[in-house]
């Protein structure tokens, strides 16, 4: 019996370019391959944020990219989410220290929707009345502070760290912070 020979359909592949958002610069990402302009719209890709904005502080967090169109051989893409590692955010959660994390659904200026995940760690243990109202004060000021705002200066300040450190000042009048972190930023969802 005769061995029949397909196409090799890695060959009829093309290859995109993938570049970041214009608030990392239109920043050269990597390639994906794709059968044409339509199966690449649409996909996810993850890279950590130290590679977008070189900065090897940022190497525990990932940012996940949506590709929305292509133009040329160059893939656009759009933040959908950052996130940070757990193994992180571990080092810092040990044995005589309490935790405070809220979730809170907001929109912005601009009228995005957005989900952040916030976590407050203490220095020391702390009585339950007051992390709640280190949630309580964590929800109110990250309401007005993304109403405030438009998506592009809020992810700024996350990535340069002035959100997490005006929360940190805002929540110091309760009690000795030892970190505070937004666990993850979902833009769009």
């Amino acid at each position: 019996m005769a061995v029949q020979r397909g196409i090799d359909k890695w060959r009829l592949k093309k290859w995109f370019t993938v570049r970041a958002p214009k608030e990392f610069n239109d920043a050269n990402v990597g390639e994906m391959p794709a059968n044409d302009e339509k199966a690449a719209v649409g996909r996810n890709i993850v890279v950590s944020l130290d590679m977008l904005t070189h900065n090897p502080s940022h190497a525990y967090t990932n940012v996940t990219l949506k590709v929305t169109g292509i133009s040329g051989e160059a893939a656009q893409t759009k933040l959908v989410k950052m996130e940070i590692l757990s193994s992180y955010l571990r080092s810092f959660v040990r044995r005589y220290r309490s935790v405070s994390s809220a979730v809170v659904p907001v929109s912005t200026r601009d009228g995005t929707n957005i989900v952040v995940k916030l976590i407050a760690i203490t220095r020391a243990r702390t009585a339950h009345t007051k992390i709640v109202g280190i949630r309580k004060e964590m929800v109110d000021f990250t309401r007005g502070y993304f109403r405030e705002n438009d998506v592009g200066p809020i992810v700024g300040s996350i990535i340069d760290g002035k959100f997490q450190d005006a929360l940190t000042a805002k929540l110091k009048h309760i009690v000795d912070l030892n970190k505070v972190e937004v666990r993850k930023l979902e833009i769009g969802g």
